[in-house]
């Protein structure tokens, strides 16, 4: 049990160099884990290829995880003294004020922390001092307020030393017990950061970092997350990032990864740096739940992590992850290219069906990859975002046709909050004096974009619109998205029947086998969208117009002329079939088997070279 003497005595300034020693720790093991993965195995990649090679690239990934753990517990570590440190301040001042007292009122403390207290008072009948005595503190016979302890009137007057010694015996009691909890607290939680013996970090090890990061958030109490400004403006906290010391950043990182690397206004590289942490504890996490959702949120988080580890390829630039959650259908934010650092940035936002899984990781991902490259070509300070910061109806391109009331705009329109304040962040942390920011938006993600345009204030730093693939944005003009028409550029493939989905009302009377048709011109069928549902039925013949051919689902047709944006040349895509509609997902195509067209203009747009598009007719 603590006593008050070794309260007294304990010099907190230990606790805190032992907690810098092992921040130093993390950061070595830090920088030998960038080591590895920027100079060592880039290096052997780049310049070898055997057998042998390949096996020393392994071994070093191997390395690269055991250094990223060490990095990780060690920081849970020096969070949980430092935490330690601050909280058993509270105590020990208590107890030296309280100690204080007692040597003013020259009153004597005791081993235990009984209090004596000297004669005092007057007896009213023998006119003598009243004797003095000892307390202790907590005791319920002396509990406030000292009833019992009081003589009853009219025969003496009690000791007045005697409450004074009680308070001062309670306040040491308290402070002790404050004490004792806090160092069950924290030694329960320290005991649990170990590693399990071997140099190998396997699954298991992940998990069992994950459960330590949550021991340590919990025990950590308030010792840091209330200061963090969740409830700012991405300018206002980019203000609190700069002015924090560096002890307080590795801090800040160590404990609040998943809080840090989440918060629009911190800077990309320390956001990235943040979620490759907070990757680890959701890897291990997820790794222990075998239920159909976490399985495919912890295919996707292994291959982001995979992806991130491994050496850019063919001219693509450093990968950052700017967020990363298991929250809805799941959050992933990629980067191609530091957004602070680059002129042009694009943010591309996916559509219907996306979520974080092992198809958003190779597909979407790559996806702002091909941008990134395509960008760069035209102007090499170019960085692309792939933006899975909302969840998006689940609900395939080519399904849409069995269940179109899935596409409400709920969903977008919290995406358009969520949205804005992200790029609220990436306009604040920009470091060029005249960035070029460009907003992407596919298929139902294009309505997101639109949505989040036309909040007030429209879309913070856009410049320019880009919207493909898409069923509408409830606007009636390019004018309505706050950046002016001459700067939204759509693109709708021939064969993208997202693109001309008929409205609400016209769905229906489709699915319910009434003759409402495509626009006058469009001669495929629908019936091969989905064999559930018979051709004659949704069929439509050449020439059946729909009362206004410039609407579709979600208001005026961005590829119409009533809209008045830019429309970019793109190939016509694959016909609709009943494999879906690949046509809806070539627009950033880059194979060299395929028409790259869409692709080329979009890296013009993003990297500035508007002027430099190639264009189509207005529908």
């Amino acid at each position: 049990m603590l006593t008050w003497q070794q309260l007294r005595d304990l010099k907190l300034t230990g606790l805190q160099n032992a907690a810098d020693g092992w921040g130093t720790v993390s950061r070595h093991a830090g920088a030998a884990r960038d080591r590895l993965s920027n100079e060592m195995l880039g290096a052997i990649e780049k310049s070898q290829t055997s057998d042998a090679a390949d096996n020393a690239a392994v071994r070093l990934r191997g390395l690269d995880r055991n250094y990223d753990y060490v990095h990780i517990e060690c920081g849970l570590i020096r969070t949980s003294l430092d935490s330690l440190s601050y909280e058993l301040a509270g105590p020990q001042r208590k107890l030296m004020d309280a100690l204080d007292d007692a040597a003013a009122l020259k009153f004597g403390v005791a081993g235990d922390g009984s209090v004596s207290f000297p004669p005092g008072g007057e007896n009213l009948m023998s006119k003598q001092p009243l004797p003095g005595g000892s307390v202790t503190g907590g005791s319920p016979l002396f509990s406030r307020p000292p009833s019992l302890a009081q003589t009853p009137p009219g025969f003496t007057d009690a000791n007045p030393n005697h409450a004074k010694a009680q308070a001062i015996a309670d306040r040491i009691h308290d402070a002790l017990q404050e004490a004792h909890r806090i160092d069950e607290r924290f030694s329960t939680t320290l005991t649990k950061l170990k590693a399990e013996p071997g140099l190998s970090v396997a699954t298991s090890t992940w998990e069992d970092m994950a459960a330590d990061a949550a021991a340590v958030r919990e025990v950590a109490g308030q010792y840091l997350k209330n200061d963090i400004p969740t409830d700012k403006t991405p300018a206002e906290r980019k203000a609190w990032w700069s002015y924090l010391t560096e002890k307080e950043r590795e801090e800040y990182l160590a404990a609040y990864p998943n809080i840090i690397g989440n918060l629009d206004g911190i800077p990309s590289a320390v956001r990235d740096e943040a979620n490759r942490d907070n990757l680890q504890v959701l890897i291990g996490k997820l790794a222990a739940d075998d239920s159909g959702p976490a399985q495919e949120k912890l295919a996707g988080l292994r291959s982001i992590d995979d992806q991130l580890r491994a050496v850019p390829q063919n001219g693509a630039p450093a990968m950052y992850l700017l967020g990363i959650g298991e929250e809805g259908n799941g959050r992933a934010i990629v980067s191609f290219g530091n957004p602070d650092m680059s002129k042009n940035v694009s943010a591309y936002v996916p559509g219907l069906g996306t979520k974080l899984d092992e198809h958003f990781a190779s597909s979407d991902i790559k996806r702002a990859r091909n941008t990134a490259i395509g960008a760069r070509f035209y102007d090499p300070s170019s960085a692309s975002i792939a933006w899975l910061g909302y969840n998006a109806p689940q609900l395939p391109a080519e399904k849409l046709l069995d269940n179109t009331a899935v596409m409400g705009t709920g969903n977008a329109e919290a995406g358009a909050a969520s949205y804005n304040r992200f790029m609220a962040g990436i306009a604040a942390t920009n470091q060029v004096s005249d960035p070029h920011i460009t907003a992407i938006g596919h298929s139902y993600g294009s309505l997101t974009v639109g949505l989040a345009a036309q909040e007030p204030g429209g879309i913070p730093g856009a410049d320019d619109i880009v919207l493909v693939g898409s069923p509408g944005t409830e606007a009636k003009s390019a004018d309505d998205l706050g950046v002016g028409r001459d700067h939204v550029y759509v693109g709708a493939a021939k064969n993208d029947l997202v693109t001309r989905l008929p409205s609400p009302p016209e769905a229906a009377g489709i699915l319910a086998g009434g003759p409402v048709g495509f626009a006058a011109g469009v001669a495929a069928p629908l019936g091969p969208v989905h064999s559930a549902v018979q051709g004659s039925k949704l069929g439509y013949a050449i020439g059946e117009v729909f009362s206004d051919p410039s609407e579709i689902y979600f208001g005026t047709d961005p590829a119409s002329r009533e809209f008045g944006a830019h429309r970019f040349a793109v190939a016509d895509g694959p016909p609709a079939g009943v494999d879906g509609i690949p046509a809806h997902s070539n627009y950033f195509d880059t194979d060299p088997q395929e028409d790259q067209t869409s692709a080329r203009n979009i890296a013009k747009i993003v990297s500035g070279h508007r002027g430099e598009i190639t264009t189509q007719e207005p529908r």
